[in-house]
């Protein structure tokens, strides 16, 4: 009998090291969430877990019953010094992401505190003057929304439609 739990206690330990290593993968490469559907409950929020900020989520709901399908993203505290321009950088900065890997997402509502923002792609591919579906890595979406969030007049102007 000792040995038989011995062998389930060390294959338990195994699995666990295993599904361990498989996670930290997962986690390294947003991109492979790439051509996701809003419908795709699990795509969707490791999606929104890795962006910035994503450690204050406090749930999701994915609308997908008439289009245009959208994701409504609620948001707990934020600890932030410029908190207003926290929310909106976070709201613009994460809708690139989810526009350019949800590949049937037309707007995102990122719900924070006492702040809502709700964020197009067809306006937000207008402000860039590029379609987010163009890009294929990290990287090149990062730098084209840093560039873009560096102008805070360019940011409220953003939201002032």
């Amino acid at each position: 009998m000792k040995k038989i739990t011995n062998f389930f206690f060390f294959s338990f330990l195994i699995l666990l090291f295993l599904n361990g290593c498989n996670l930290n993968e997962e986690n390294e490469d947003i991109f492979q969430y790439k051509d996701s559907y809003v419908g795709d409950n699990g795509a969707v929020g490791n999606i929104a877990m890795q962006l910035p900020n994503g450690e204050y989520l406090n749930g999701f709901e994915l609308k997908t019953i008439e289009e245009p399908y959208g994701i409504i993203l609620n948001y707990k505290e934020i600890d932030a010094v410029e908190i207003e321009n926290n929310y909106k950088e976070t709201a613009i900065y994460n809708a690139t992401f989810i526009f350019t890997l949800v590949k049937n997402a037309e707007w995102v509502t990122f719900n924070f505190d006492d702040q809502e923002y709700k964020i197009k792609k067809e306006d937000l591919e207008s402000w860039y003057g590029k379609e987010l579906s163009e890009y294929s890595s990290e990287e090149d979406l990062t730098k084209l929304t840093q560039k873009y969030l560096e102008d805070e007049s360019k940011v409220n102007q953003f939201f002032e439609k």
